[in-house]
């Protein structure tokens, strides 16, 4: 690494940006880490939206072992106990690939209006509220962003292994990455929240990129599939703001480089040709800052010296 543009880096940050933590990691080591605004190494954080790409993970791993056929399969299916509303033709064949790659044409309005009718549901039931949303486009038709698709996909994990999902994360993605202190809201029904809700260090942030970074490998162990890696941080579907989106994962073809976002900027960075990671956590209006002091003084401050071969 360059050491003055990375002391670039850290002074456009602390300029620009009201960072809680900067983690990266390169070719294995942390090469810089800082703390800001009283924060520490070991303080966890919330993750918002980055909880998703942890859901994507969980959903590799319960495909691999047997509990969910595959992404093909329809989501109505997985809850043949409720009738939900609104039900047609288009809501039928909704699968669980839509979900992953927010094409499920459900009309979900991302904001906290949305949440707020959520948490203040009668029966808590987060689960029907979602599907029970009328249709808005065919599903594989258009890209929406919605918490609420990931949220579905998390039930479909818990219903689907018949275990609790913490329980589920802990015992095979969180355990073998050596996260000790997982915290993760709940939904009314007890669900861990599948579109937020994760509270994670920034150094477990970074776990999860440098486990992405290496194909699902972690000590030795195929803790998430490598075929499933590499299409969850694939462009499947044209977003907005120069994204493309993966399966729950936000993905940058032209640098290249893969992402987790979450709100206020929380993020995840993982540029492949680089063997780089970097997390920020903050509290700043967009993940946008974030992503160009990656572009224009990360990664220029990444030497071609030691690349591994």
């Amino acid at each position: 690494m360059d050491a003055a543009r990375l002391d670039d880096a850290l002074q456009a940050a602390e300029r620009k940006m009201n960072l809680h933590g900067l983690v990266i990691v390169r070719h294995g080591y942390i090469v810089q880490e800082k703390y800001f605004s009283g924060y520490t190494v070991g303080a966890n954080h919330d993750l918002f939206s980055c909880t998703k790409s942890f859901i994507s993970a969980l959903m590799g791993i319960a495909i691999d072992k047997g509990y969910v056929a595959g992404i093909s399969r329809p989501v109505l299916g997985f809850f043949p106990e409720h009738p939900f509303g609104a039900s047609d033709s288009r809501k039928r064949s909704l699968t669980v690939e839509n979900l992953l790659t927010m094409i499920s044409g459900l009309d979900w309005v991302e904001g906290d209006e949305t949440y707020a009718r959520m948490y203040a549901l009668l029966d808590g039931d987060w689960i029907r509220f979602v599907l029970d949303l009328p249709m808005a486009a065919e599903p594989g038709t258009r890209f929406s962003y919605s918490s609420g698709n990931s949220h579905v996909l998390a039930a479909i994990i818990q219903k689907s292994s018949g275990k609790d999902l913490y329980d589920f994360a802990r015992e095979s993605l969180f355990g073998p990455l050596g996260i000790t202190d997982p915290r993760w809201e709940r939904d009314p029904k007890g669900l861990p929240i599948g579109g937020w809700g994760l509270r994670l260090s920034p150094r477990d942030m970074a776990k999860l990129g440098y486990l992405y970074l290496h194909g699902g490998l972690w000590d030795g162990k195929q803790v998430v599939p490598a075929a499933w890696v590499h299409d969850s941080t694939q462009p499947q579907i044209r977003a907005d703001g120069g994204w493309s989106y993966g399966y729950q994962w936000w993905v940058d073809a032209d640098v290249p480089f893969f992402a987790a976002l979450g709100r206020y900027g929380q993020c995840i960075f993982v540029v492949p040709r680089l063997d780089l990671v970097v997390v920020f956590t903050a509290h700043i209006d967009s993940n946008d800052q974030e992503r160009d002091l990656l572009k224009n003084y990360i990664i220029p401050a990444c030497t071609l010296t030691g690349i591994p071969r």
